[in-house]
């Protein structure tokens, strides 16, 4: 068994609090937002190029898990004296119960079937028989398989979502495809089982190249993998680039190039509000709003020739 000390700090108190309460004894510490779920809750998350956002919460909740039985006053007062503050007025005390938490984070991910031909799913949800060479197929479905790591792209997040149920839709088979800025590679991979006859997937990120080719080689697909600083591809029938605004808004000229005149363009990583001045950044691409899903934006059009 082991508990849990929650209290609520400011921002400014954050770092020191948690090095003493590890210094105190505690064998880890988690910081949250106070204000979860709450009209004073505040994202935490910047895009390149764009300001800095600002560093932690106003009000931070951190949990010191300790072994049960710890007296909790005893290693405050302890944590307090080593970073000078006075010890929290009030703290909740909760039981964490040991378990097999391999298995209780594979459970948070489940298999995702995404529109009529896909379904997404980590590898201890395959069917017993299933070989790791050739992903079968679930339900009439091509099976991707892809476990949680260092790079995006589960198909849990909603531009993910958007761009694999574009695929879905409207890959027929025989296309050229990049996806630019592949992270795991779902898309490129997806691509891939829907017929088509090649797929260049292009990442800046070392470790998403290697998850590419990793996953690639589960879902037995061939991928030519390639970093940014490599020479470009020939321009593809499809360009499909899952990304952030600001980088979408810097690589248009880039992106506009890869996209062969007739040619189809697909844009996610968008909030909402962000998406007519990122459409607007592509002049050769009629680029209009395809679909939203829970506040994100997927931007769709052709090439003008």
């Amino acid at each position: 068994m082991w508990s849990e000390i929650i209290f609520v700090v400011g921002r400014d108190a954050v770092d020191a609090w948690s090095d003493a309460l590890l210094g105190a004894g505690a064998a880890s510490v988690q910081a949250e937002d106070a204000d979860a779920d709450a009209p004073a809750e505040a994202a935490l998350f910047g895009e390149p190029g764009e300001p800095t956002p600002a560093s932690g919460w106003s009000r931070t909740r951190l949990a010191a898990l300790t072994a049960a039985g710890t007296d909790a006053a005893a290693l405050l007062a302890r944590a307090a004296a080593l970073c000078a503050r006075p010890a929290p007025a009030g703290f909740e005390l909760r039981e964490v119960p040991d378990q097999d938490w391999v298995r209780v984070t594979q459970s948070q991910f489940a298999p995702i079937p995404v529109g009529r031909r896909l379904w997404i799913t980590p590898s201890w949800h395959l069917p017993a028989h299933a070989g790791v060479r050739a992903p079968p197929r679930v339900d009439g479905r091509h099976a991707i398989v892809l476990d949680p790591g260092l790079a995006f792209g589960t198909g849990s997040h909603p531009t993910t979502r958007l761009c694999l149920e574009w695929l879905d839709g409207h890959l027929r088979g025989g296309e050229r495809v990049i996806d630019y800025g592949c992270g795991s590679g779902i898309l490129a991979i997806a691509a891939a089982r829907l017929g088509a006859a090649h797929v260049c997937a292009i990442d800046i990120d070392a470790q998403a190249l290697a998850s590419a080719r990793r996953n690639a080689a589960v879902n037995a697909v061939t991928l030519d993998i390639r970093a940014t600083g490599s020479p470009p591809p020939e321009p593809a029938d499809l360009v499909v680039a899952n990304i952030l605004a600001n980088p979408l808004r810097l690589l248009a000229p880039l992106l506009c190039g890869l996209v062969a005149p007739g040619g189809r363009l697909v844009l996610a990583g968008l909030l909402d509000r962000q998406a007519a001045e990122i459409a607007a950044c592509y002049p050769t691409v009629a680029l209009q709003a395809w679909r939203s899903l829970d506040g994100w934006t997927c931007l769709a059009g052709v090439r003008r020739s």
